[in-house]
């Protein structure tokens, strides 16, 4: 048994250290009396525990991107987007596991007494891949442009509230015209990544201080990066990344299968649990505040008759979202973009299908013409299958849907934030007052529902302020029934975030935020074999 041991601990060895191919390692445990599923463990195990290699080209194939998709990080509105800007830029801080805020270009912050007024030390001795030194002039300059009156960027809403900013020495400052104890995490928003100027010169240039440099870009296609040599701290493994876009589902999950690519995001729910028997492919879930949902604009006919979305969310059966698109993969929505990840999350009546409560709202709308629902593969994981079985559900209480399936390519520059009722994603944020500023203050620019209520507004201004954790707790729920009952937002299910990769690349760990270990699996991440 000893030595039947040793001969195992010798194999991993050798094969962690890259001196052993796949399949001699597994041919020698084969004849020891492994299978071929307790030898893969085994392999991923000991990699794994040899920890990061350098080297070598990670391919990583991702959903949601298309051919209009920009490379300023102001614009960034979909996952494709976001992965690229990841490469190259960085926040001041970055959400950690536990909620906690872990310090990045800001090497740390501070706060007055009651919350108003926050100072972050920035680092010293980084660089842009421009080879400029980063300073708090630059961070400056990214705030303000993020928050200037022309601007696009959809980190509008959580700058909404600013009363000045400033730099004093190596000190940003940022001065509230409400206290907020929850601006540190406002500042980890993926949009606010910090570029020399601001990214006034060129907010497409991709330069900015993060572990990679982009080489080549065909938005709706691939991306290239190469490892930055100068890159201020540890991190990066990989030589080089490639990010290839594949938004078909089954195209995604079958170049996985076939090696073409090493990680891949949104796995379909449906085939999620045969993926993940392969072999060589481990299924990464992890639950949080993503959210799949059907949005429609508030301001905008015949969204904007109440009873019209009455009749749409009595009409939406929610459970059979979770069984037949889910696959259990996530949890009942309840028409607001908040769930039990959430610090300060409180419970509400849950809406349940209802068929007559639909049809009596209907009716009362006076509205007879089919309702156009457009949506896209693009906008979340099997979203047709899910606007047919909307459409099936509200057929019964006698409400027409008309659904009209969308292009992938183009879906975020063209339908999201544009056609006023389609189905889209959104991933969540760490706190209340970040979702619910970016996705539902009426200045929000990304409001995609078009919502605009003085009395939600006046609570979230309000809730920031507030420091009494209880009193913040009750406003917060008060905003939530606000926007269940008159919201645009149909919110169906929360979804788990469903990654995978080969045992080509390991490294994989616990994160915070968004799926693909917050979208830093392929800079943590490293080739194996």
């Amino acid at each position: 048994m000893t030595d039947r041991k040793d001969q195992l601990d010798y194999l991993k060895v050798r094969a962690a250290m890259g001196r052993m191919s796949r399949r001699e390692f597994f041919g020698r445990t084969a004849a020891l009396g492994l299978t071929a599923g307790m030898a893969n463990m085994l392999l991923a195990d000991a990699v794994q525990a040899a920890g990061p290699q350098n080297g070598g080209t990670i391919k990583v194939g991702v959903n949601g991107s298309g051919s209009a998709d920009s490379l300023d990080p102001a614009l960034s509105a979909n996952q494709g987007q976001t992965l690229v800007t990841r490469m190259w830029g960085e926040p001041l801080l970055e959400l950690a596991v536990g909620n906690t805020i872990e310090p990045v270009l800001a090497e740390s912050y501070s706060s007055s007494p009651d919350a108003k007024v926050w100072t972050f030390k920035i680092r010293s001795g980084v660089t842009f891949s421009n080879g400029k030194t980063m300073t708090a002039d630059d961070v400056l300059a990214t705030m303000e442009r993020h928050s200037g009156d022309e601007t696009k960027s959809g980190a509008l809403g959580i700058m909404r509230g600013i009363a000045s900013m400033k730099v004093e020495g190596d000190s940003f400052i940022i001065e509230l015209e409400q206290p907020n104890a929850d601006l540190p995490y406002l500042m980890t928003d993926y949009h606010l990544l910090i570029q020399p100027n601001g990214g006034n010169d060129d907010p497409t240039a991709a330069v900015g201080t993060g572990p990679y440099v982009l080489k080549s870009a065909e938005p709706g296609v691939r991306f290239v990066f190469e490892k930055n040599e100068s890159y201020w701290r540890d991190g990066g493994n990989a030589g080089t990344i490639e990010l290839i876009v594949i938004n078909d589902d089954t195209a995604r999950v079958a170049a996985l299968q076939s090696g073409q690519v090493d990680i891949i995001n949104r796995v379909p729910p449906r085939t999620a649990s045969l993926v993940d028997r392969a072999p060589n492919i481990t299924v990464h879930k992890a639950s949080g505040p993503g959210h799949y949902v059907f949005i429609a604009h508030r301001d905008t006919d015949p969204f904007s008759d109440n009873d019209v979305m009455l009749a749409l969310k009595w009409g939406m059966n929610r459970q059979e979202m979770v069984d037949k698109i889910l696959f259990g993969y996530g949890s009942v929505g309840n028409d607001t973009p908040i769930n039990a990840s959430y610090p300060l999350f409180t419970e509400m009546p849950q809406r349940e299908y209802d068929p007559e409560k639909a049809a009596h709202h209907w009716k009362k709308s006076g509205r007879t013409d089919p309702v156009l629902l457009r949506t896209s593969d693009n906008s979340f994981p099997s979203a047709p299958d899910a606007a047919a079985l909307f459409q099936q559900s509200l057929a019964q209480a006698g409400i027409p849907l008309e659904v009209k399936r969308e292009p992938n390519d183009g879906y975020w520059s063209e339908v999201w934030n544009k056609q006023p009722f389609c189905t889209s994603y959104w991933s969540g944020r760490p706190v209340q007052d970040q979702m619910y500023s970016t996705a539902y203050l009426s200045t929000a620019d990304w409001n995609d529902t078009r919502f605009k209520n003085e009395k939600f507004d006046q609570l979230l201004i309000a809730a920031r302020a507030e420091l009494d954790e209880a009193k913040r707790k009750q406003m917060y729920a008060d905003m939530g029934m606000i926007l269940h009952n008159e919201g645009g937002l149909i919110c169906p299910m929360f979804n788990d975030f469903l990654d995978a990769s080969t045992d080509r690349v390991a490294g994989w760990g616990e994160s915070a935020g968004f799926g693909l270990m917050n979208y830093y699996a392929p800079i943590k991440m490293w080739v194996a074999a």
